[in-house]
């Protein structure tokens, strides 16, 4: 079994709905480590699924307040030039399951740098690439 670098990195998603992330993020996997209730800008979860980590806040209308992001439209798309890359360990069951559910933006395939992965959209519009896990820092995972 490959063990995935270590990583300092957390992402914190904006969102304004924690029930659909946990319906969503659940399916895949994940697992609710805990959660601050939505009340105004002071709501927070925090989801694990192996060693991948997913922060969200605040879980209501509040998102469309923060001090950076509401100098954009409401209807901007969540996440746009961002990737979010999800180790899977069971790839071909997580992808069946997540085929039942999530909008899958490419299936399951082996890319050219000879990992299986697929990619979905969140109910918010971030763009996930589900995919084995592996050491980035091992250059062998580069594109051949």
């Amino acid at each position: 079994m490959v063990k995935p670098a270590q990583n300092n990195v957390l992402l914190e998603l904006h969102i304004p709905d924690f029930e659909k992330v946990k319906q969503f993020y659940g399916k895949l996997g994940f697992k609710v480590i805990w959660e601050r209730k939505p009340e105004e800008k002071k709501g927070y979860l925090v989801m694990k699924m192996g060693g991948n980590i997913l922060c969200f806040y605040p879980g209501n209308e509040f998102v469309y307040e923060q001090e950076y992001f509401k100098k954009f439209p409401q209807d901007t798309k969540r996440g746009y030039g961002i990737e979010v890359v999800i180790m899977a360990e069971n790839i071909e069951k997580v992808y069946e399951t997540a085929k039942g559910f999530a909008n899958i933006v490419e299936e399951l395939q082996v890319k050219p740098w000879g990992l299986k992965d697929f990619r979905i959209e969140d109910p918010f519009g971030y763009y996930l690439r589900i995919t084995e896990p592996h050491d980035i820092l091992d250059n062998k995972n580069a594109v051949k």
